[in-house]
């Protein structure tokens, strides 16, 4: 029988349980990242998360570090080094969010982009483009993002928005350019020692699941993809998936989350706090 326990859960909408952790205050105040690219080095090793590890995900509002889990998914902008060092501290890995095929105004870097690299408004996104991940800046961007991640002691990354073949972007970017894109992400990750999550992408999970080391999933129950991304567990390579709802929807689609071994978590669609997990 399913345990529902974990389900109960849920800040600030109710108490936690024991089963949720204590009540760590984390530090949120902005600190300078030195962002001079080092030498990569060939031979980096890395963290390999399995099926079955505990995860949260917040990427909006001041960030709750009481859940008994043993991952974090966090702002690789917004989330202080301090923040992350008290996180590991406490045994937790974390992973940094950022997008990577899209430009969002409010980020530091935004006046680093190109104009020419700027396509179309994704949609419900003000303030978001989509970007043409062949230029050659968007890259260097992005290599410079991951080597953010690595000096403020990130475990691996969650580059988003990396499907903009699938999308309209406003340009002509075909399935052979996010593979190669995507890659290149991979191969950053990799070779600065940080771990690294494919994004959705379900159209080519098949190609990438030897590239990346987890998979970011959002809302494969709600489109029915989930068999698609069935690889990443038979390699021994946890789907982290998020779908978006309230307990009714969590009742619903745990017990199919737990017969695919995968690690659910039913979220408000701001990505804030509150979580409902599937085990």
């Amino acid at each position: 029988m399913l345990n529902w326990k974990p389900l109960l859960c849920l800040v600030p909408a109710l108490p936690l349980l024991g089963a949720c952790g204590g009540s760590e205050a984390a530090s949120l105040s902005g600190e300078p990242v030195d962002t001079v690219t080092p030498a990569v080095e060939a031979t980096a090793t890395w963290w390999r998360p399995t099926p079955g590890t505990r995860w949260q995900i917040q990427l909006d509002g001041t960030l709750n570090t009481s859940f008994n889990v043993a991952v974090y998914d966090v702002d690789l902008f917004d989330t202080p080094a301090s923040t992350l060092s008290a996180l590991k501290a406490q045994g937790r890995k974390v992973i940094c969010y950022f997008s990577a095929g899209s430009y969002e105004n409010w980020r530091s870097d935004a006046g680093s982009f190109p104009a020419a690299a700027l396509g179309n408004t994704l949609d419900g996104w003000p303030g978001e483009r989509w970007l043409d991940i062949r230029n050659t800046k968007v890259r260097d961007i992005m290599r410079t993002r991951i080597e953010l991640a690595r000096q403020k002691g990130c475990d691996a990354v969650d580059p988003d928005n990396v499907d903009g073949y699938a999308n309209s972007t406003g340009f002509k970017l075909t399935s052979a350019d996010q593979l190669s894109f995507n890659r290149f992400l991979a191969a950053e990750a990799h070779a600065r020692g940080l771990a690294v999550g494919l994004k959705n992408d379900v159209g080519q999970v098949a190609q990438l699941v030897n590239d990346f080391d987890f998979q970011v999933n959002e809302e494969c129950f709600q489109y029915d993809e989930c068999e698609e991304l069935l690889p990443f567990i038979n390699a021994g390579k946890p789907v982290f998936n998020i779908e978006y709802g309230g307990n009714s929807l969590a009742q619903q689609i745990c017990p199919r989350a737990n017969a695919l071994n995968f690690d659910t978590l039913v979220k408000n669609l701001d990505l804030d706090a509150p979580r409902l997990s599937c085990r």
